[in-house]
């Protein structure tokens, strides 16, 4: 995503105002594709940035990557013996071909589709079987996040670019100038993006 949509649309000159750039992008990618692949047919899109009025996300994006079938969204409660005590844990989804290295950005419904019996739910594929590997994850996700550590508690066919990685472990309020010290941001939008 980083090299093959998030640098091209910023060298296009595509990002403007005050949103986040990769905000931007996806939104920009993602209305671009449904558009093609799906003309005239009712899509209706929410992005992984969006909130409700009470702050609250749109949708939950692991959530429905594991209800897709599309990643294991692993938790506590996958961990017959739960050696955490009060503390809370937090879940994360791994892919069975990229591990941790992949986001759930949107997701999109689509209101009007007829659906026979063909279409049959498919549980996402569980590629963290053991009790221990799953105690590593979630103790590497919740207390090393930092570290990117977790992304790889299974072989990943692809991982984050040091450019990507680079971008992400940066503040957000810093990104700009990054993009700036790139050459992928103009002055105008990393003064924009400043304010954000």
């Amino acid at each position: 995503m980083f090299e093959r949509a998030f640098r091209p649309f910023l060298e296009s000159g595509s990002c403007v105002g005050v949103n986040d750039p990769i905000d931007q992008c996806i939104r920009h990618c993602i209305s671009t594709c449904v558009s093609q692949c799906f003309p005239g047919q009712e899509v209706n899109v929410s992005y992984d940035y969006e909130v409700l009025p009470n702050r609250k996300p749109k949708f939950l994006a692991q959530t429905a990557a594991h209800v897709a079938g599309a990643a294991y969204y692993y938790q506590r409660a996958d961990v017959a013996a739960d050696p955490w005590g009060e503390k809370k844990m937090f879940g994360v989804c791994i892919h069975p071909k990229f591990g941790g290295w992949f986001a759930i950005r949107a997701l999109l419904v689509f209101p009007g589709a007829a659906v026979g019996e063909e279409l049959q739910q498919r549980p996402p594929p569980d590629c963290v079987p053991s009790q221990e590997a799953r105690v590593e994850l979630l103790e590497r996700f919740n207390f090393r996040w930092q570290d990117w550590s977790y992304r790889d508690i299974v072989p990943a066919a692809e991982r984050y670019s040091q450019d990507q990685r680079t971008y992400f472990s940066t503040p957000p309020g810093q990104r700009a100038a990054l993009l700036r010290q790139w050459g992928l941001f103009s002055a105008e939008d990393s003064g924009a993006q400043a304010k954000n």
